[in-house]
């Protein structure tokens, strides 16, 4: 099937066209013909699968049949959990609409920013409105907006708008938006929150279901490195220089440490470059900006940037960190071997993350060869499993605080746990016995409170 075949207008044709895409993904078939005659649609689409086109084509065609009438009316509103992500959609929908009789005019708008030249820019009304729900609420509550005449709704990445909060948002917005419209959810995946809000959101909806979950595919090569967890950096910059990577994708576990990672680089020669959600929105930008058009070669970053971001051949992604989520897994390595194109994703695997690194195989049914580079073979070794007597289980290897507290007291005093207390580093030994014998015991102090 082409795009010719699926009903859309030659204006959006061209633009087709003009993107050199020959073909329409599973998700655009099997979409877009449907939201052209006005169903309501749920649809489950994997990371890279073109399901932005799927909505975005359909949607726009539907609002070029219609004259918009003056005011501050907004037609069509697009819903997205994240500011880069409402950014990517409103290009996406000015690339698409561009060769249309009348021009569409298309807002963006989220928080991070001053919201004073959104209200402006809203003063005569939007065709489409792509936003994140915070900063919509708050043009709601200026009364700088209108959904009345909203025609088409768009959530996009709906179960993350859920794991942000949106549940507790979504009966506010609801109850701006018109009964009578056509509403579109499309999500990576269908928890049964995201279910729940689909049944209550969508009337007598065409169901479109694709793989929930982005399986292995022959296009992206996944290694697993095995490395002392201090001797990542310089690992990550021989394997660059090495391998001749042009552009890397870094995915870290906090704020603090992309600024770290990427400030180490950046003194050992190389350009790099951190995105985290505490960056302003014009720092954000401008770092997607330098990374997309190759003027930082690596990019460290949070998963702010494991969903809905589209890098074009990106050739690299590199869990510096492993991610806590098994599903967090598939979306931070889609972000390479995207559109046909070959990718790598290289995951540092220390003595501590061993254990985890083989749940996210198992939930993902993956099993990789675990590697190790010359130069930089691991000496650490994996740590036991410890065995806590009398009291609770321990879920894998990673302890709880209750677990911690348990064996402290086994090693050193009696431990209240009615008061909070604070575990110090630093060794237990007798005067008369050598420390090294006693690295592992730790001093519990009782009774300090913790400010």
């Amino acid at each position: 099937m082409s795009f010719s075949q699926l009903g859309l207008s030659a204006p959006l044709l061209r633009a087709i066209a003009e993107k050199n895409y020959v073909d329409p993904t599973p998700i655009q078939a099997a979409a877009i013909p449907v939201i052209l005659r006005g169903a309501d649609v749920r649809a489950s689409a994997q990371t890279g699968s073109g399901k932005t086109a799927a909505y975005v084509l359909p949607l726009l065609q539907g609002l070029a049949l219609r004259r918009r009438e003056p005011g501050r009316w907004v037609r069509a509103l697009i819903l997205v959990p994240t500011r880069e992500l409402a950014a990517q959609v409103g290009e996406a929908v000015r690339r698409y609409g561009r060769f249309l009789p009348e021009p569409i005019k298309t807002l963006v708008v989220y928080g991070g920013v001053s919201i004073n030249p959104q209200m402006m820019a809203l003063g005569g009304g939007a065709d489409v409105l792509v936003a994140t729900p915070g900063r919509l609420l708050d043009l709601i509550d200026h009364n700088a907006v209108s959904l009345q005449a909203v025609s088409v709704l768009v959530l996009d990445e709906a179960d993350r708008l859920l794991a942000l909060g949106f549940a507790e948002e979504w009966g506010r917005i609801a109850k701006c938006l018109p009964v009578e419209r056509q509403s579109l959810l499309f999500s990576a995946t269908f928890p049964p929150a995201v279910t729940a809000l689909a049944d209550a959101l969508l009337r007598d909806p065409h169901v479109i279901e694709m793989a929930p979950v982005v399986k292995a595919e022959p296009q992206i090569e996944e290694r697993a490195i095995e490395v002392d967890a201090p001797r990542r950096t310089q690992l990550l910059r021989f394997l660059t220089e090495e391998n001749k990577w042009t552009r890397v994708l870094v995915f870290v576990a906090t704020k603090y440490a992309t600024e770290h990672v990427a400030d180490k680089l950046r003194r050992a020669g190389l350009d790099a470059t951190a995105l985290h959600g505490e960056l302003s929105q014009g720092a954000r930008t401008q770092a997607l900006a330098d990374f997309k058009a190759g003027r930082v070669r690596l990019l460290i970053a949070t998963d702010l940037a494991a969903r809905g971001l589209d890098i074009e051949e990106l050739p690299v992604v590199v869990n510096y960190d492993l991610p806590r989520s098994a599903v967090d897994y598939v979306h931070r390595i889609g972000r390479t071997g995207r559109a046909g194109a070959r990718g790598v994703a290289v995951s540092f695997v220390s003595a501590e993350t061993h254990a985890h690194f083989h749940l996210i195989e198992k939930r993902n049914a993956r099993g990789m060869l675990r590697e190790q580079i010359d130069g930089f073979e691991p000496v650490e070794i994996e740590p036991p499993v410890p065995v806590v007597p009398g009291g609770g289980g321990v879920k894998g290897k990673r302890k709880s605080k209750k677990d911690k507290l348990r064996e402290a007291a086994g090693l050193a005093l009696p431990v209240n746990l009615g008061t909070k207390s604070v575990i110090s580093t630093e060794p237990v030994f007798k005067e008369s016995e050598p420390k090294e014998f006693f690295p592992w015991a730790q001093r519990v102090m009782v009774g300090r409170r913790m400010r």
